[in-house]
């Protein structure tokens, strides 16, 4: 079972720091008139993935009760850290804003050299959703459970899966190579949308990607769903198990979606954000949305936000000190 490293982020000692962020002083009156201009919300992959779905559900519901546009901007590349580092260092004002995966947050320090602190450089904002994940091939791979897969990629060592570099899939993909003793072929990609397209066209073998993105597929019968990451069986799905059930898993590894702003970001723009989103999250129009896509919002104040990202950070960190995963830079 994984379990924390000496080298891992103590969870309070980063919930310390994060609500430090997010409640540094500054005047009220400095928000009063927030936003007057459009809001730019930066997405660190390429555009049709997981996390620019749920980025542009929330941003079509922030534009409408904010009276002002909210500009999605995909910045794709080294596993997020391109578009991160823009948000990383613009200026503390509202206007400039990320849809993060918390996932990166325990990855990126430690598969690539930063600029910035991911921990320290960012005020949590809002939750927006749990995207659940699952394991799924090509259809015309004859393998039809996990185990069957398992058995193919250990006779047949060509097998590929697909991802972004650095980020959940990616570490799920490594973690269950581990568990299963296979050595399935990483093919590298800027982002989940094209990585599905050629997953559908047969050029990859397999991938674990959010069921934003997967299900449609999965449902059309244009991919087979081996196992899902979460605790419990999909609904949409019930006759397919979890990886915690197949054996090669020993905990939920879901991906969590949230906003975040540059530490400094006045206090009341962060609660005038937070209020929106969450007011959004709730609304039958969001939930539908939602639901079609077969996501949970997920709402929460700036503090359990932070405690979320303190208690989930160190899972993702731990994975990559036992997988060794490494990227070039």
């Amino acid at each position: 079972m994984l379990h924390a490293m000496n080298t891992a982020i103590a969870p309070a000692l980063l919930l310390s720091a994060l609500l430090v962020a997010s409640g540094l002083p500054a005047s009220a009156a400095g928000a009063q008139d927030y936003p007057n201009r459009p809001i730019k919300l930066v997405v660190p992959f390429a555009a049709g993935g997981a996390t620019d779905t749920s980025a542009r559900l929330i941003a079509q519901q922030m534009q409408k009760s904010l009276g002002q546009p909210v500009l999605v901007e995909n910045q794709g590349g080294a596993g997020g850290t391109i578009g991160t580092r823009q948000v990383a260092h613009a200026a503390p004002d509202g206007y400039t804003l990320l849809s993060g995966s918390i996932s990166t947050f325990g990855s990126q320090p430690l598969l690539y050299r930063l600029d910035y602190d991911p921990h320290k450089t960012f005020a949590p904002v809002a939750t927006i959703s749990i995207d659940g994940q699952a394991l799924v091939v090509r259809p015309s791979l004859p393998a039809q459970t996990v185990a069957e897969l398992v058995q193919r990629a250990k006779a047949d060592p060509g097998l590929t899966y697909g991802s972004s570099i650095g980020i959940g899939p990616h570490l799920l993909m490594e973690l269950f190579k581990i568990r299963t003793g296979t050595s399935i072929v990483h093919v590298p990609y800027r982002g989940g949308a094209p990585m599905i397209s050629d997953l559908l066209a047969g050029q990859i073998d397999m991938t674990i990607n959010g069921k934003s993105v997967l299900l449609p597929h999965i449902q059309a019968g244009k991919l087979r769903a081996l196992a899902v990451s979460g605790q419990a069986r999909w609904r949409e799905l019930p006759e397919v198990p979890t990886l915690i059930e197949t054996g090669t898993m020993d905990a939920p590894y879901d991906a969590l979606f949230g906003i975040l702003a540059p530490a400094g970001t006045p206090a009341p723009v962060i609660e005038r954000l937070n209020a929106v989103i969450n007011e959004g999250l709730r609304s039958p129009e969001m939930r539908a949305s939602f639901a079609k896509l077969g996501i949970e919002p997920t709402i929460a104040t700036p503090a359990e936000f932070a405690a979320i990202i303190a208690r989930e950070v160190p899972k993702w960190a731990e994975i990559v000190r036992v997988t060794g995963v490494k990227v070039a830079q």
